[in-house]
């Protein structure tokens, strides 16, 4: 198994193309479209990073995996599909997700809520077999209600659910997160060997540090700020409500989410042919 990991400093989020070399096959993990908020330009250049690599290197890319529906940034999920027919998949507690915040952006009223914009909705356990590679999908609720961790042979890929560990954790503040929730999903990322290794989807490089995106979950059970495999529920459902506490939204809250409630597609054209993105005021 190879990994080849793309950073995305406008966002601090990192991407990743996992395949199995001798079988040029792979998958995509939380792939990024670029948007300027000043403008409200949409482009395609770190998709087409990802890109240039895959064809480089031969490969098919049968999945596009999500591990939530993301606040942060806009996936580019819908463009790999159509170059490269990969079907999308995110974990299926997305309906919920889709239904709270179709409310909060006042959706079109035909706007399905049941996940069907993704081609696979992964259940606990759920497995995908990609040449030599098996994808697990784990359960990581508490940021967000379909929130889903890949473990692929010696690697977990876990979303926001942890950073790195002197990061600590994803916030649980969004509608429908829970901070004991994240506490349950994350004893069960620990149970894993402590051998294995933990790719976060965000590095914000605090205190100016050189780029990190994977540790060990031995590392993260003896190091993690938040969370080490000393903490109880308690202390840590305490934590997160102190540093919640008026803790401002992420910068593109308002226009990733209500574009990745749509597996990445805009939203449809008004009778001018433009798509808008919606602002609800004083509702988060």
């Amino acid at each position: 198994m190879k990994i080849e990991a793309f950073f995305d400093p406008a966002t601090y989020t990192i991407s990743y193309v996992v395949y199995d070399e001798a079988g040029k096959v792979g998958v995509v993990i939380d792939p990024v479209m670029d948007f300027d908020p000043k403008s409200g330009r949409v482009s395609d250049r770190s998709a087409r990073k990802l890109a240039a690599f895959i064809d480089a290197q031969g490969l098919t890319i049968p999945y596009v995996l999500e591990t939530h529906c993301h606040a942060d940034h806009l996936t580019s999920a819908p463009w790999l599909k159509a170059r490269y027919g990969s079907k999308t998949v995110i974990g299926a507690g997305i309906p919920t997700v889709q239904k709270t915040f179709k409310t909060v952006f006042d959706l079109e009223s035909d706007f399905p809520t049941d996940g069907s914009q993704w081609d696979v909705l992964i259940e606990d356990g759920g497995k995908l077999h990609v040449g030599a590679l098996t994808i697990e999908a784990i359960p990581s609720g508490g940021h967000t209600p379909a929130s889903v961790s890949y473990l692929i042979g010696d690697a977990v890929f876990v979303g926001d659910s942890l950073f790195q560990p002197d990061q600590g954790t994803a916030r649980c503040d969004f509608p429908g997160g829970s901070a004991a929730e994240l506490y349950d999903s994350v004893q069960r990322l620990y149970a894993l060997p402590d051998s294995t290794r933990v790719f976060t989807l965000h590095d914000y490089q605090p205190g100016g540090r050189q780029l990190r995106f994977v540790s060990t979950i031995g590392e993260q059970k003896a190091k993690n700020v938040h969370l080490d495999a000393r903490t109880t529920k308690e202390e840590f459902v305490a934590l997160r409500r102190r540093l919640e506490d008026g803790k401002e939204m992420p910068n593109l809250l308002l226009q990733s989410v209500q574009v990745n409630l749509r597996a990445g597609e805009l939203p449809p054209p008004a009778a001018n042919g433009i798509a808008y993105l919606k602002i609800p005021l004083n509702v988060l």
